[in-house]
């Protein structure tokens, strides 16, 4: 298909031990294709509000809106800060479809969240992709979040369900929207569809980064509608507030 990026520029041998990393060129030296130096230089989340994760001064603190405002989902899990080189990353991967970027910063996620496992968050039951609406699927030619879905799904080994959730209206695109604009631009955006059981159940919701947080607030509310029990946010990154 036309749509869909050419095979040639898009494969990656990832069993090679001899990778490259993917930001410098240098010979990474790991099982991934990043080096240490430059894995340990991404901007990693730091210091975050204990349900958005919208970046903080301090640990252990929940911001001023979600304690105004309790959000429907419980928790976001986020790697990184939205900034370079990880917002470069990820729009090579989302709008240039440069698939082993995305491809390996779904590794490094897993191990994230493999690490908050151990702590203290409970793993759900079902990974959901947030779907990209028909228009700008067929546009794209792949939905970003369905793809980190299902890399997360192996290495974690949890279920991950693509159809339940779905985007049946055409909306603008949300990156150059404020906050109350995107909050109007979701209403009644999604919708539930097949049978998969959701009551009681922990759900996991997978997107590419966490702005606003109107996409994932639209989507957690209609899960709790469904009887899901918990919704989590997992996604690469988080922006901060704008300024800071």
């Amino acid at each position: 298909m036309d749509c869909q990026p050419k095979v040639r520029a898009q494969v990656y041998d990832w069993l090679k031990s001899n990778h490259s990393c993917l930001l410098c060129n240098l010979g990474s030296r790991q099982e991934r294709p990043i080096c240490i130096d430059c894995e340990l230089e991404l901007p990693w989340l730091g210091p975050h509000c204990r349900i958005c994760a919208l970046p903080l001064a301090a640990e252990g603190q929940i911001c001023g809106e979600c304690l105004r405002k309790p959000p429907a989902f419980a928790q976001v899990e986020a790697a990184w800060r939205f900034r370079f080189p990880i917002d470069s990353l990820i729009t090579r991967f989302k709008h240039q479809a440069r698939w082993p970027y995305g491809r390996l910063l779904a590794d490094l996620l897993s191990e994230h969240l493999q690490h908050a496992f151990a702590r203290d968050l409970p793993r759900p039951d079902y990974l959901l992709p947030v779907p990209l609406a028909r228009g700008r699927l067929r546009q794209r030619g792949f939905n970003q979040a369905g793809m980190l879905a299902d890399w997360l799904g192996k290495t974690l080994d949890i279920a991950v369900v693509h159809d339940r959730l779905q985007r049946p209206l055409e909306t603008p695109a949300q990156q150059q929207l404020d906050a109350a604009t995107r909050k109007r631009n979701l209403r009644r955006a999604f919708q539930l569809a097949g049978d998969v059981a959701l009551e009681n159940r922990h759900i996991a919701v997978i997107d590419d980064v966490l702005t606003t947080g109107a996409t994932a607030e639209a989507v957690a509310r209609l899960l709790h509608k469904a009887g899901a029990a918990r919704v989590d946010i997992y996604c690469l990154a988080r922006t901060p507030r704008p300024g800071d």
